[in-house]
This record gives structure tokens, sequence and C-alpha cells, in this order.
């Protein structure tokens, strides 16, 4: 679907993006992550042709995005862009018409969108009369009411109760199902792990991690797990060259182990050891979320084979 290639963009004496190449695939949801003056905003308004990159290309569908494919774009920013003293009603028909919806087909998504979003009375409200939640719904339908083939959601969730966040990440899974392709930044990593089918992660300025979520998850492993059981059975010591115990809680009538496996031994080699000695009642790898990866590659520079050279 869209294809990012050494993207460069610089401001001034700031430079936002330095050589940013990923790709997004059809049909998926792409998580843009990164901290606040990463780039993040910047690649968006490329994408959006807000604004030009200094070098590099994007492709849309194997094609250089054009003004032609604005029509195929949906873009939830993170500011707020909606007329405050404009009556819903006549703001959403003029926007879904500017996306090249006729007044009548317009007229019709928009009224099955307030129905879905339960905004029915919405429609001779102004936008100033609403909370900062039902604005982000509003626009949330604006977003999407023309059907875009991709739709870039830049903090979807800001001003949102959990129960409206459950809406939304529904409606998103839905617009995904039906085949839209979805770009998603968000600092809320539980988010990511929910929805997303791969990420990009860009740290002042350049890309230092990208791919599928289930494969860098993986390639962040550990060999570390929790291990619980019965306490009355015997104290559980490390053993050099098979595992080391990292933590130990108490849970009354069990004890709950960390361990962590030493190279060239598996968890069965652990079992192996432990059965004969202990209960066990619970065994669970402890595989890092994104959360704690996007942390770590953020505050370090560890060596990891899906980490760009870039320095």
């Amino acid at each position: 679907m869209l294809e990012i290639k050494n993207i460069v963009k610089q401001y001034a004496n700031h430079r936002a993006l330095d050589d940013v190449s990923t790709r997004v695939e059809q049909g998926s949801i792409f998580g843009l992550l990164g901290p606040n003056g990463a780039g993040k905003t910047s690649l968006i308004r490329i994408i959006n042709q807000i604004t030009a990159p200094d070098s590099g290309e994007v492709f849309f569908d194997g094609q250089p995005l054009s003004p032609d494919h604005i029509g195929r774009i949906g873009y939830l920013p993170e500011e707020r862009g909606l007329y405050k003293k404009m009556e819903i009603g006549e703001q959403m028909l003029y926007l879904a018409q500017l996306k090249g919806l006729s007044k009548q087909e317009a007229t019709s998504r928009i009224k099955h969108w307030f129905e879905k979003m339960e905004m029915q009375s919405w429609w001779h409200k102004k936008v100033e009369d609403l909370s900062k939640g039902m604005q982000q719904k509003v626009q949330f339908v604006a977003t999407v009411v023309h059907q875009p083939d991709l739709i870039i959601l830049d903090e979807p969730f800001t001003g949102f109760d959990p129960v409206n966040v459950n809406i939304i990440k529904e409606e998103i899974l839905s617009l995904n199902r039906n085949g839209a392709t979805i770009i998603f930044s968000t600092h809320r990593m539980e988010s990511v792990e929910e929805l997303c089918d791969s990420i990009v992660l860009i740290n002042k300025s350049k890309k230092i991690l990208d791919g599928k979520v289930r494969e860098i998850k993986k390639a962040y492993r550990t060999n570390t797990y929790r291990v619980e059981h019965l306490s009355h059975d015997v104290q559980l010591a490390s053993v050099e060259g098979l595992f080391a115990i990292e933590s130990r809680e108490d849970k009354g009538e069990n004890t709950a182990l960390t361990i962590k496996i030493a190279a060239g031994r598996t968890i069965n080699d652990v079992l192996a050891h432990l059965l004969p000695i202990v209960q066990i009642h619970e065994l669970k790898e402890i595989i890092p979320s994104i959360h704690d990866i996007f942390v770590q590659q953020v505050t370090t520079k560890a060596s990891n084979p899906l980490i760009s050279e870039q320095e």
C-alpha cells in the first residue's frame, strides 16, 4: 500500500527525518511509534502531502505519491481541525464533499455514522459546545466517512473515556476488516499490542526498529520464565549452567520465582530438574511488551538484528 524510501526532512537547523524507510502492507494496521519530537508528525504530514520531503520518495500502491491519492486517504490529526462556530451536520457535509462525495451520498453516510456512534442529536450543535471527547468523535467520523483506503490516526484516543476508547478500537478493527489500511500513531503501547500487525519506531529523526510485532517480540525474548510452585516444597536455588533465580515472591501457599535459563539450555531441561523436586502450579514465559521494547530502544543502543544500522 505505502512504501517510504530514504525520506529526509530538514527544518532550518533541525533535521526532523534522517533517511527513514519503511513499508506499510495493504490491509494492515501499522504502528508509527516514537517519543515526542522523534519525527512521526513530520512523516505523517509528508504522506498527507501537507509538506514535501527534501529527498526520498513515497509510493502509494506502487505509484509515486501524488495529489490524486488525497481522496483515498483519511487523516485524523492530533490537533483539532474543526470549525468551532459551525454546526456539526453542516461541517460534516462540507468536509465529506471536499473528499468527493455528492451531497446526497454524504448526507446518507453521515447519518449512518451518527446513528452508529450515538450522535443523532448533534446535527445542529456547534463544535465549541462539545466536550473534547465529543469533538474527537466528530473528527473521527469526518476522517472515515468517505471510506478511504488508507486511514492515518494520530493519537486517536485523546480525550476519550475508557468506554469510548473501546468503541473507537472496535471501529478501527471493523474498518480494517473491511479492507482499510491503517497507520496508527500513539503513545498508548497497550493499544499497539492489541491492534497493530507491524510497527516502526523512530527516535531523534532516525528509524531504529521496524517489523511485525510478533517477530519483534520474539527477537527480544530473554529466556526468562515465571515458575510458581507449592511453598512447602524444598527451597529452590539457582543451578549453575542451568538457570538463575532473579526474584522470589511469597504468595501464601505458593512461591513465585522469576528464572533466567542459561544459554544453550531449554525450559525442558529446567523442568527435568524441577519436577522431581517441587509441585509446579504455573509456568509462563516472560516476553517483553512493546512498551518495554520501546523504552529500551529510546534509552539505550542495544544491539539487535532488527535495529537499523543508522546512528
